[in-house]
């Protein structure tokens, strides 16, 4: 396991990414098709540290167990660059929890 970054730290392709930050913003959730099939909930939040802010994308169950405001902790999450946009996400094998 990586240890614990700040967000400017944060490069695009990062795994095993831990970071502490507070949730600035959190989108309206949105529906999603899945590629296996179905759908999914998926909401993007804004969070911060001192040195920075990234987007975190929230899923189903993550969306409704944190609100704007909440320091939460994402152990094991990754980075990808999107439209030249660096987000996280937390993924299949990665924690997020509320502090």
């Amino acid at each position: 396991m990586g240890g614990l970054k700040k967000i400017n730290e944060l490069r695009p392709g990062d795994r095993e990414v831990n970071v502490t930050a507070s949730i600035d913003s959190i989108s309206e959730p949105r529906t999603v098709n899945l590629r296996a099939g179905g759908t999914a909930q998926v909401a993007d939040a804004i969070i911060s540290d001192e040195t920075g802010n990234i987007k975190l994308s929230l899923w189903d169950d993550q969306i409704r167990g944190v609100q704007q405001g909440d320091m939460i902790s994402i152990e094991n999450g990754y980075t990808q660059s999107f439209r030249g946009e660096n987000s996280l996400s937390i993924g299949r094998y990665g924690r997020l929890k509320k502090l």
